[in-house]
């Protein structure tokens, strides 16, 4: 393990007024995305509709660090040829690559999963590395409803986690850990806080027991939100004050960042929320995004797999990859939306 590479890509994706992109929809997911704008779903449309993001030089060289890729778009080529990885580093931007398969009902739990995936990994990462991925990234969820989580979902999740980011290192991949604790359900920021940090505990416990380094790790979590039909909405400053208290008392200094997940928040709420943490004054970590749809919605909705379109869903894309990259730097301000409106 080279741990002095696998820290110079962690703070590269992490960089000031830069953030990751998360591209790694799967097949499913992404084929949901498509017809909600009457868009075919093939291996060609997801091609174009990628390449059309990899390709926004703007928004690419200027606001995004890496982008995490899926197993179909990581083998793929572009238009002219050029391999789809190729045309991400031409912009600046680092190739990364989802590892997980998903998750599948966890045993004797109901209503909770475990990602899956461990199985064959070592050889996909070798695989990957000569694809051109640089990091990866494997996703855990935790959902809360009436006694759950248990503490066998914790831990069956954060142990794979942890398993996972020691077979990236030993590879000389970055691993993004996502524990995402949903925000479904009717729970407050307070239930959410009490998850977010049992789930973060137990995970650099577990990190700490497969002698994963930090310093060659970014954390991907959840911010500390309401569920989606809690009465009690949250302001921008309680969800940005309780998601850096729970991470203060958590996550250790040693790691290079954090790149929150949007998980469901409007475009202009995962800003907003993103941009509040980072006018907290002495964090220890740098704080920046690796958001899906909050990056992606607005493009997606301009381009409706239409070419003549591309140029103003590379303007769509521009504009959020720039809020977002305002909000790293505690920068973005609400007026600067409407004014691009």
């Amino acid at each position: 393990m080279n741990l002095a590479e696998l820290h110079k890509v962690a703070l590269a994706m992490v960089a000031p007024g830069k953030g990751i992109l998360a591209a790694d929809e799967s097949t499913g997911t992404i084929k949901k995305r498509f017809e909600a704008i009457g868009v075919e779903s093939t291996a060609d449309s997801r091609r174009d509709y990628r390449e059309l993001l990899f390709r926004s030089t703007e928004a690419m060289k200027n606001h995004i660090s890496g982008v995490i890729l899926f197993d179909e778009t990581i083998r793929q080529t572009a238009r002219d040829g050029t391999p789809l990885t190729k045309v991400i580093t031409a912009a600046g931007a680092i190739p990364g690559i989802k590892v997980d398969k998903g998750t599948r009902p966890l045993a004797l739990s109901p209503g909770e999963v475990i990602t899956e995936g461990l199985d064959g990994l070592r050889e996909r990462l070798i695989e990957y590395r000569g694809l051109g991925a640089k990091f990866a990234k494997w996703r855990a969820v935790i959902d809360i409803a009436p006694g759950i989580p248990t503490p066998n979902s914790v831990t069956a999740n954060m142990h794979a986690l942890a398993r996972y980011a020691a077979l990236c290192q030993e590879e000389d991949i970055v691993p993004i850990v996502e524990p995402e604790v949903l925000m479904d359900g009717d729970h407050d920021t307070d239930r959410c806080y009490q998850v977010t940090e049992w789930v973060l505990k137990t995970l650099y416990q577990e990190l700490d027991v497969a002698r994963v380094e930090l310093e060659g790790t970014v954390l991907k979590p959840n911010m500390v939100v309401p569920g989606k039909k809690c009465a009690k909405r949250a302001t921008v400053e309680e969800v940005a004050e309780k998601t850096v208290r729970v991470l203060k008392a958590c996550v250790p200094s040693a790691i290079p960042g954090i790149a929150f997940l949007s998980g469901g928040q409007s475009d202009e709420e995962a800003t907003a929320h993103l941009d509040a943490m980072n006018r907290i004054k002495g964090l220890p970590w740098k704080v920046t995004f690796s958001y899906g749809r909050a990056l992606q919605a607005a493009p997606q909705k301009a381009w409706s797999g239409k070419a003549e379109n591309v140029a103003a869903a590379q303007r769509a894309f521009a504009h959020r990859a720039r809020m977002n990259g305002l909000a790293t730097l505690g920068q973005w301000k609400r007026e600067l939306e409407k004014k691009a409106a």
